[in-house]
């Protein structure tokens, strides 16, 4: 299974500070799985507000990490003679178990569960300390930019 680090990544998903949620790749196998990380760091911005007192990484950023994980497993899928762009189109049976917290690693595996041509679902689960924190599905499709 291929790692990747930071700059691969950069090389691979348009995202960038602050929405860019993957730190690095522990390994992943070409249109079945993926393992990457994010490092929950107090410096991040949406913890000014979410919550002052009581920092929380939001649901919403997990899933979205999620889907970023799940973005990159689709560009690694795909013939590289042709750019695209990868568009979340659902998320399902989402579940937030427990709270993430500044300091924490926190790792996302995803697998496919299915692929017809540009259209992929997948199941995803995060976890921090070996401890379940979120898990779900998710649908994305990819484009060509030639069709954008």
């Amino acid at each position: 299974m291929a790692e990747l680090n930071i700059d691969e990544i950069m090389n691979i998903l348009p995202h960038r500070y602050p929405f860019l949620l993957v730190d690095r790749v522990l390994g992943f196998e070409v249109e079945k799985s993926i393992q990457a990380i994010k490092n929950v760091s107090f410096n991040e911005p949406q913890f000014t507000g979410h919550f002052p007192d009581h920092p929380i990484m939001p649901g919403v950023m997990m899933v979205e990490a999620m889907a970023q994980v799940g973005g990159i497993l689709a560009f690694q899928s795909v013939p590289s003679d042709e750019d695209y762009l990868v568009y979340f189109t659902g998320i399902d049976k989402v579940r937030f178990r427990r709270p993430v917290r500044p300091g924490d690693q926190v790792v996302f595996d995803l697998t496919v569960l299915r692929r017809r041509g540009l259209l992929w679902k997948f199941h995803g689960v995060a976890r921090v300390d070996g401890q379940l924190v979120c898990e779900g599905d998710l649908m994305a499709t990819m484009m060509p930019t030639t069709e954008v």
